[in-house]
């Protein structure tokens, strides 16, 4: 599938990996619906890349809704790529109260559920698309994280919803195949995010010391040249890839 002239949807695309992987097709001659809750920082990308912006609770049907219509009013929706979420941090015991039910619940409901409200929506409008020379309709390409398979100390609610996205990768590319629209996920492992940056350089450090190769963190065009090889290559589908630099996270 060819990314220019196409339109394509990025959730999460106001910052971190969404905003590389919009600067990066519409670079590319793409169309760009941003969907996020950054209102003043998507507008204002979305203005620079002379592209959308939607304001999206990706868990929210309405919002989800808007952001899919607005694709499709553009034309030629052929691609999502689902960047939105967050990452709780809390044990399942502390030393005062078990793990707030309402934290492990709002972890699930943006990252899993919302995911899949997204997926969902786009799968049913790029099903009424004219198939491409390839027989595609459409892409999906969804963001897990490493930690769905070596998750740390304080991750148990944000491994869930990771992990659930990667259970649900190959499922839905069944469900999906007979109308041409593939489902893939991409999980990352650490990388140069607002979150991320948030931290003491120190800290910075040490994590970029513990990647294998390459001995950095990772960024947003990283990300972003995997989602293009992942558009152009029809034959990638069903499948979590881990970009990750060879690391395997320890418990701490």
């Amino acid at each position: 599938m060819q990314v220019k002239d196409h339109t394509f949807v990025v959730t999460g695309g106001a910052s971190g990996l969404g905003a590389g992987t919009a600067r990066k097709l519409s670079e590319l001659g793409a169309r760009v619906v941003i969907a996020d809750l950054q209102d003043e920082a998507g507008e204002s990308l979305a203005a620079e890349l002379k592209q959308h912006y939607v304001r999206c609770d990706v868990s929210n049907i309405t919002d989800a809704q808007r952001v899919i219509d607005t694709a499709t009013q553009i034309g030629s929706f052929y691609g999502l790529i689902n960047c939105a979420g967050i990452a709780p941090a809390a044990r399942t015991i502390g030393r005062e109260a078990a793990h707030d039910l309402d934290l492990f619940s709002k972890a699930i409901t943006v990252n899993l559920i919302g995911t899949f409200n997204m997926n969902r929506l786009a799968a049913f409008a790029m099903s009424k698309n004219e198939a491409l020379e390839s027989l595609e309709r459409g892409v999906l390409i969804n963001t897990a994280s490493v930690a769905a398979y070596d998750g740390q100390i304080g991750q148990t609610a944000y491994a869930a919803s990771k992990g659930g996205i990667v259970s649900m990768t190959l499922p839905m590319a069944r469900d999906l195949a007979g109308l041409g629209i593939r489902c893939v996920t991409i999980a990352p492992g650490i990388f140069g995010t607002p979150m991320m940056f948030s931290f003491p350089q120190e800290v910075q450090d040490s994590l970029a010391a513990s990647i294998p190769f390459p001995s950095r963190l990772g960024r947003p065009d990283d990300y972003a040249k995997l989602v293009l090889s992942i558009i152009d290559n029809e034959m990638i589908n069903g499948e979590t890839i881990r970009l990750d630099g060879a690391i395997r996270m320890p418990p701490r």
